[in-house]
């Protein structure tokens, strides 16, 4: 007999442990992510107001939160296919975003204009936390879902 695709386990215990909950685990760190980007415009605005565009340095917070989010979304592939794969392109456009984000606050600061928010990376990251929802908490509106479709 043959193994369902649900039934197979790539990471043995870890799928075990980490596998019901990668879901919500990746929902909370986009939250922490989003505060973390937050914060960190709010120390850019100050960096560049006191020190120009070499005093801006990148949150080390932010930058985890991103690191995690990249793993937990490849390790979220490895366990709902389909949903996982969307969520892992999702989250590296989110940090190519916040790449090219960083870029654009240091020519900000050097030309000594306004630093603005990071618009492409906020837009990124509010798409990941709808995906990331959307797979974790389907389970509130799947009654209505049903009834509806």
């Amino acid at each position: 007999m043959e193994p369902s695709a649900s039934s197979v386990s790539l990471f043995g215990p870890i799928d075990a442990i980490l596998g019901p909950y990668i879901g919500y685990i990746l929902l909370a760190l986009v939250v922490v992510n989003m505060v973390a980007r937050a914060a960190e415009h709010g120390q850019h605005v100050k960096q560049a107001r006191d020190g120009g565009a070499d005093a801006l340095t990148r949150s080390p917070v932010r930058v985890a939160t991103n690191a995690l989010l990249l793993v937990g979304a490849f390790y979220f592939a490895t366990v709902e296919y389909h949903a996982g794969i969307v969520l892992s392109v999702l989250v590296v456009g989110l940090v190519i975003a916040d790449l090219f984000e960083f870029e654009s606050r240091l020519v900000e600061a050097r030309r000594e204009i306004d630093i603005e928010r990071p618009k492409g990376s906020i837009a990124a990251s509010v798409l990941v936390l709808l995906y990331a929802a959307y797979t974790s908490l389907f389970f509130l509106i799947a009654g209505v879902w049903d009834a509806i479709i």
